[in-house]
């Protein structure tokens, strides 16, 4: 072969990173080092793969087809040295969670996936729908966990578990002790809100899209809890998964607003890049995953019994 592994490598690391030093620093090599791998690259096929901006660098159009081929090819070579060496565990796992499955699933299926395989590396990051999808179709991460669509061209979506939200409201809040809401209601009330972006959102959107009437929006917040405290404090009603209330409403710190009207069904997804090598890890953690919800039909019904 005319190039070698290290210059594949460091290909990757830049295309990641759109940024030499920055990969230099993933690879533990110098920044001139990363430079003369990439340069040599280059000069031995006669082309670019890469636009120069000044210090970034972005994949040019060739640079982007071969992308999802070189992560391949360092991942089967690094899968490939682990079994030469006879090390266990299967090497480094990128996962990206949205934000309610991050913050109430994740993290323990994770646990349960290092407590299985102790040599293995996990690296979760949380965000939302929209920034998981872009970081998924970057190569930046292995397998995703979605609560949101995922129309992205590159990318391969399952299905995983179905999901459900719910309006809700602090305790003494007049629907509240009703129990119930029509939508005409509900858009008279003020509202705390997910940011455009997140899955949440996208959904309680797309179930009020009938409606001629905008909600009052008082607040948009990131982050589900922080959701849960300002509906607690009284400043409106929210709707977030039930699987994030399930422990409110049994304390009773919050209280569920059923509405018929509304369609607020969605799913849980698996989502890869099409081009991506799916590992031994990503298809045992996706089978840890589907083992949890064997036989549950909605995520707020899950046993954390079930959880080693």
């Amino acid at each position: 072969m005319r190039f070698s592994l290290r210059q594949i490598a460091v290909f990757v690391a830049i295309a990641r990173h759109e940024s030499v030093s920055r990969a230099a620093d993933e690879l533990a090599l110098s920044q001139s080092a990363a430079s003369a791998a990439l340069g040599e690259l280059e000069r031995q096929f006669d082309t670019q793969l890469f636009d120069r901006f000044g210090k970034s660098l972005r994949l040019n159009e060739l640079g982007q087809a071969l992308l999802p081929e070189a992560v391949e090819l360092i991942e089967r070579a690094q899968a490939l040295e682990s079994a030469l060496e006879g090390r266990a565990g299967y090497g480094r796992l990128r996962i990206g969670a949205t934000l309610t499955i991050g913050n109430y699933l994740a993290t323990l299926i994770v646990a349960d996936f290092l407590r299985r395989h102790p040599e293995s590396e996990v690296q979760l990051r949380v965000h939302n729908t929209a920034t998981i999808v872009e970081l998924l179709a970057r190569h930046e991460l292995d397998l995703g966990l979605i609560e949101g669509h995922c129309h992205h061209p590159d990318l391969h979506v399952e299905s995983w578990v179905a999901d459900e939200l719910v309006v809700f409201a602090a305790p003494d809040h007049p629907l509240a002790r009703r129990g119930s809401a029509t939508v005409g209601e509900l858009a008279g009330e003020d509202w705390i809100v997910r940011e455009p972006g997140s899955g949440t959102r996208e959904t309680l959107d797309q179930a009020l899209r009938h409606v001629l009437r905008p909600l009052n929006i008082r607040l948009e917040l990131e982050h589900t809890e922080a959701i849960k405290r300002a509906v607690e404090f009284g400043l409106g009603v929210a709707c977030i998964s039930r699987l994030a209330l399930r422990e409110a409403f049994r304390r009773g710190s919050l209280a569920p607003i059923e509405t018929p009207e509304l369609d607020l069904r969605r799913h849980f997804h698996f989502v890869w890049h099409t081009r991506k090598f799916r590992t031994a890890g990503m298809r045992e953690l996706v089978a840890l995953c589907r083992a949890l919800t064997d036989g549950v039909e909605r995520s707020d019904q899950i046993e954390w019994s079930l959880i080693p």
